[in-house]
């Protein structure tokens, strides 16, 4: 839920540390033993004394000022540290780009958890845009994908806060929490009048990325849902699996994949590409451009397409662009997020770290696919009921209530196969008799009312006819049954 692109294919977990506030009190002592040198020189002595110490960060001045007026005067005991934090966190945040953070030690500790091991939540990896908390694309079955949270919501409250202004770091600790407990979110979402009240049971988010599934006539659907660091053995093994099933296409699914480490995304797209072909290139400010080509011992000799959504971001984008180019693989789905920088974090010793945007990534042929995203080759969009609004099972739906999520229950009613009558958001006789025949035919309670069980029922009923009717997996296969059968 925390984790961008880590800049670290050829040096993995390596950090700079530094002691943070050592080090900002050192360039302190520097300034005031020169400052203390000067005054003497001016009072003593008649020659113009130069400062021993570099004029290199004299436009820190205001800055050293500032700290000691406040340590000095403020009327209140400060924390010294805590005001060293806010320095270091207003510096970041100046940048205005929302993958750069400063974590503290807690934030840093959620930081590393999710890129390493399981970790306790809701599962959605989520950014700060413009002073709002955004959704990139929940888990795959995770708490907050069962709950309906897409890609794109804007987060604007946590248990009734709102999260506006706070960092991505700051908002993941008011969303984690323990497994079992609950957490309300309130989001906005495009096409959606009101925001939408959420309540989402917290658990355990697995740290397995890969998802393997033998489809028919031979063609498999492997799915990766972000990169972490066992992310690309999992997928060598889940091959070997579909291989001895006797595998004779694939379909690579990146969908609703957040990214992660960039040096799995590299390892990854090499699978599919020719021995010697760029994977990608790292360009820094300075335009020096490190190119990463394929090492691969031997590519993959039956035909493969890759599926993207608006979901797919950072380390997923890497490789779906990387096959694309370098391998002629097709893309089949809905156009990607659209991340193209690198991130690299450094860690102080006191646990706290920061990490910033240090290059952004070009596309084998050099493209910046950053706030574009990746087009398909070929556009494929989910039916429309995929993106029906999640209804709390805590809010009852009634007779004679007119609302959004009356008018949700009413379009969920009608393609589980029971007419609710005009879908207008009006929950009238026609809604109450559509409610009760789904009710008996699911031999739940026969109440006329939806709320808990009947909620539940009616979201997990179109949650398994998407999975069913899934249109960009039933493309992918009939693309490969084309060049399997050629």
């Amino acid at each position: 839920m925390e984790e961008e692109n880590q800049k670290q294919p050829k040096e993995a977990g390596k950090f700079i540390k530094i002691k943070k506030f050592t080090f900002i009190m050192g360039i302190f002592l520097v300034i005031f033993l020169t400052a203390g040198i000067t005054t003497i020189a001016l009072t003593f002595g008649d020659e113009k004394v130069e400062s021993l110490a570099p004029d290199k960060h004299a436009e820190f001045e205001k800055l050293y000022s500032t700290y000691d007026t406040i340590k000095d005067n403020y009327y209140e005991e400060i924390d010294e540290e805590k005001l060293v934090d806010g320095a270091i966190n207003g510096m970041i945040k100046s940048l205005d780009d929302p993958y750069s953070a400063y974590m503290d030690k807690k934030e840093a500790s959620s930081f590393h958890e999710s890129i390493s091991s399981s970790f306790e939540g809701i599962g959605a990896e989520i950014q700060e845009q413009d002073g709002q908390i955004m959704v990139v694309s929940p888990i795959k079955g995770s708490p907050a994908e069962k709950a309906g949270v897409k890609p794109n919501d804007i987060i604007l409250s946590v248990d009734g806060k709102s999260v506006e202004g706070l960092s991505s770091s700051e908002a993941v600790l008011k969303i984690r929490g323990e497994k079992g407990t609950k957490v309300d979110l309130s989001i906005s979402r495009a096409g959606e009048s009101e925001p939408i009240k959420l309540t989402i049971k917290r658990d355990t988010i697995p740290i397995e990325t890969v998802y393997a599934e033998m489809l028919d006539d031979g063609v498999a659907k492997i799915q990766v849902t972000s990169f972490s660091e066992h992310t690309v053995q999992e997928l060598k093994t889940a091959l070997e699996e579909m291989s001895k099933k006797e595998m004779k296409g694939l379909v690579l699914d990146l969908r609703g994949n957040p990214g992660g480490l960039l040096d799995q995304a590299i390892e990854m797209a090499s699978l599919f590409i020719p021995n010697g072909e760029v994977v990608l290139q790292v360009e820094e400010r300075s335009g020096k451009k490190d190119v990463y080509k394929s090492e691969n011992d031997g590519e993959l000799k039956i035909p493969v397409v890759v599926l993207i959504d608006d979901g797919s971001a950072s380390a997923s984008e890497i490789v779906a662009a990387a096959v694309s180019e370098s391998a002629d693989i097709p893309l089949i789905g809905v156009k990607s997020f659209g991340k193209g920088t690198v991130q690299t974090a450094q860690d102080f010793e006191d646990g706290s770290n920061f990490k910033y945007t240090a290059a952004k990534w070009l596309t084998p042929e050099g493209n910046w696919i950053h706030k574009k995203g990746i087009k398909p080759d070929i556009t494929v969009k989910l039916p429309d009921y995929a993106s029906l609004p999640y209804i709390s099972p805590d809010k009852e739906l009634k007779a004679s209530d007119s609302s959004s999520e009356v008018k949700a229950a009413e379009e969920m009613l009608k393609e589980a196969g029971h007419d609710p009558g005009k879908i207008d958001g009006f929950f009238d006789e026609a809604t109450t008799n559509a409610v009760t025949a789904f009710q008996r035919e699911q031999k739940i309670k026969e109440t006329g009312t939806i709320k808990d069980d009947t909620t539940v029922k009616l979201m997990q009923v179109i949650r398994e006819k998407i999975l069913k009717n899934d249109t960009q997996v039933k493309k992918a296969v009939e693309v490969l049954k084309k060049e399997i059968n050629k």
